[in-house]
């Protein structure tokens, strides 16, 4: 007797459990039917991530007219002065030096600037872009100089203590070794960079050129960012339905 009873309320509740699980789509159907999205709703997209990291008693600092991509990480001790860019996807990580990025120079997509504590040479361990230079996208500099109206090609390497001297050229791909120097005026290439040939005339002209172009174009992209986000407008949509004046 008793193990009849067992086997009737084990299929009453194996019968119960089964309806339960068929009716949750449907009951979730209906409420999703229920609900109505407002007209005047903003699809807002949160998933950026954090583009000025504080480390310590620092903190990057970027100049009003400077153009910073969103998804850019700038951390630490960096400086991005008026008129430079830097573009998407870049990381400039000044955790044990400093790192500038001179005026009207630009670090294209998908670059890594980084310092040592110091350099083996004994030059200068911080990374310095100075003005007028434009970095190739995918280049790595590490505690590395650039002086004035320099292009470094893309997928370049730049090591400690390396120096690159005014109207110089690295074709793309090169890597420059530690303590090495690219003298001014010159068009260096290879891994390990070699000297290649003298630049002309013209084409030490052209150098500053091709930054004040990316610098005019980042201004196009500049324009599509307010410079302290459109959250605002979320929060005070939320104070309104909580009925808290603005």
């Amino acid at each position: 007797m008793a193990a009849a009873l067992a086997r009737i309320s084990r299929k009453a509740l194996s019968s119960s459990h089964l309806n339960l699980v068929l009716q949750r789509p449907l009951a979730t159907e209906a409420a999703s039917k229920s609900i109505t999205e407002s007209a005047d709703r903003v699809r807002w997209d949160y998933r950026g991530q954090r583009k000025i990291i504080p480390l310590g008693q620092w903190l990057p600092k970027i100049a009003v007219d400077a153009y910073v991509a969103p998804n850019v990480v700038l951390a630490g001790q960096v400086t991005v002065y008026d008129g430079a860019s830097v573009w998407a996807g870049s990381v400039l990580r000044g955790d044990l030096n400093k790192i500038t990025v001179g005026f009207c120079s630009n670090v294209q997509e998908r670059c890594v600037l980084h310092a040592a504590w110091s350099s083996p040479t004994g030059l200068p361990a911080d990374t310095s872009i100075e003005r007028y230079v434009t970095v190739g996208a995918y280049s790595l500099l590490r505690s590395c100089t650039i002086e004035p109206e320099c292009i470094i090609g893309q997928h370049s390497i730049l090591m400690e203590g390396s120096l690159v001297e005014t109207q110089a050229i690295l074709e793309a791909g090169s890597v420059v070794p530690p303590g090495r120097r690219i003298p001014t005026g010159e068009l260096w290439a290879g891994n390990p960079a070699r000297f290649v040939r003298t630049l002309t005339h013209e084409e030490t002209l052209e150098i500053p050129k091709l930054a004040v172009a990316i610098n005019d174009l980042s201004k196009e992209h500049f324009t599509e960012f307010l410079p302290y986000s459109t959250v605002y407008l979320e929060v005070e949509k939320f104070k309104k339905s909580l009925g808290i004046s603005i």
